[in-house]
């Protein structure tokens, strides 16, 4: 599995309110994607940074995903260009909705 990491830097003018209306507005598109196990949105209010975390099934349809074209219509969406880190998953602790 492959975990990324995509992180919207403090100084883009990023405020919670916008983070969250994106994550909204973006939210159905990432429903029953193949290949993507799970992505969460975050946003870190002391930071002034949100955080999109997306865990893939294989490394390959992961890395695939951040095209370019993506990367530039999320800086415009979020008003910054995200940094991406990617990691291996190591073993994944799943307790669903408990």
């Amino acid at each position: 599995m492959l975990g990324v990491f995509v992180s919207f830097p403090e100084d883009g003018g990023l405020d919670r309110e916008r983070a969250a209306k994106v994550a909204a507005a973006a939210r159905s598109m990432f429903e029953g994607m193949p290949g993507l196990r799970a992505k969460a949105f975050t946003y870190d209010h002391s930071a002034g940074r949100a955080t999109n975390f997306y865990l893939w099934r294989s490394e390959d349809l992961g890395r695939a995903f951040f095209t370019d074209d993506l990367l530039d219509r999320v800086t415009q969406l979020y008003g910054a260009k995200p940094t991406l880190e990617f990691v291996k998953v190591l073993e994944l602790v799943d307790n669903g909705d408990a």
